[in-house]
């Protein structure tokens, strides 16, 4: 496990044809369930299962679909004994991964694309990742627009998170994400991730997922054609020990051992003083 200074490692496993990182790789339940298995197995604390892409652009599947596609990898891999969590935006799809033996939701939504999603998550008492979200993937490109996109962030986060607890969630069911990638261009991911530390004096936990998000993919050159995702993840690595001296709880990866690796020399440094 993790040294309690440093933030857990959420491995990801995508059971879709379509996410911009590894869609398809993992989309027989044979195969998402071996990789759940090995991201544990490499180091991970707990892994994400997802059935909806929500790369810019992606259409949403069917609710049939999404659930056939989660039910059977949350089941087996929850019955192996892993820590389980399910990455989706309906409630219908959260409240079976739960029966399934998921024991978190995240919502990359914050409960705002099902209205039924938080009377569901009270009523479980799950924790439950409450990313800042501002449309559909189809559309999110279009709104991002901030004064300042540190302050914008917490304080549309403050109003999530309000109106979750005042629908019964508890304060500690609560983990912010300040949602990189989505609805933000690379400026105000970069201007998020130097002002990450605001997020975590909200006082909840914080989730952070940039791993091999686009502006990643151009460090030199923002003119360039950015390079492919599965090349981003030793900038993922780094931006995993900026989360961790921010205070971050976890951080939401694809490569468990590079992050794992970073972590540790983040840990060695702070023994050594």
């Amino acid at each position: 496990m993790t040294p309690a200074d440093l933030p857990l490692v959420m491995g990801v496993v995508n059971v879709t044809p379509d996410s911009f990182s590894d869609g398809g790789m993992w989309l027989e339940p044979e195969r998402a369930i071996e990789h759940g298995l090995e991201l544990v197995a490499q180091g991970a604390d707990l892994v994400d299962v997802g059935g909806e892409s929500t790369r810019p652009g992606a259409e949403r599947p069917p609710v049939e679909e999404e659930l056939a596609r989660v039910l059977p990898v949350v089941r087996a891999l929850a019955d192996r004994d892993v820590v389980v969590s399910v990455d989706t935006m309906r409630a219908e799809v959260a409240e079976q991964a739960l029966a399934a033996g998921a024991t978190m939701v995240n919502d990359v939504s914050g409960g705002l694309a099902d209205p039924a999603m938080a009377s569901l998550v009270a009523r479980s008492g799950a924790p439950f990742v409450v990313m800042h979200w501002r449309a559909h993937s189809v559309r999110m490109d279009e709104l991002a627009s901030y004064d300042d996109v540190v302050t914008d962030v917490v304080a549309e986060l403050g109003e999530r998170v309000d109106a979750l607890r005042a629908a019964g969630v508890a304060a500690d069911q609560l983990i912010v994400d300040p949602g990189f990638g989505f609805s933000k261009d690379a400026g105000h991911n970069w201007q998020l991730l130097g002002g990450l530390e605001q997020v975590v004096a909200m006082g909840y936990r914080v989730l952070v997922g940039t791993s091999r998000k686009r502006f990643l993919g151009r460090l030199t050159d923002d003119t360039a054609d950015p390079t492919p995702p599965v090349e981003r993840d030793a900038a993922t690595a780094a931006t995993s020990v900026l989360a961790a001296q921010a205070g971050a709880w976890a951080v939401r990866v694809h490569d468990v051992p590079g992050t794992r690796d970073a972590l540790a020399v983040l840990r060695r440094v702070r023994d050594a003083r």
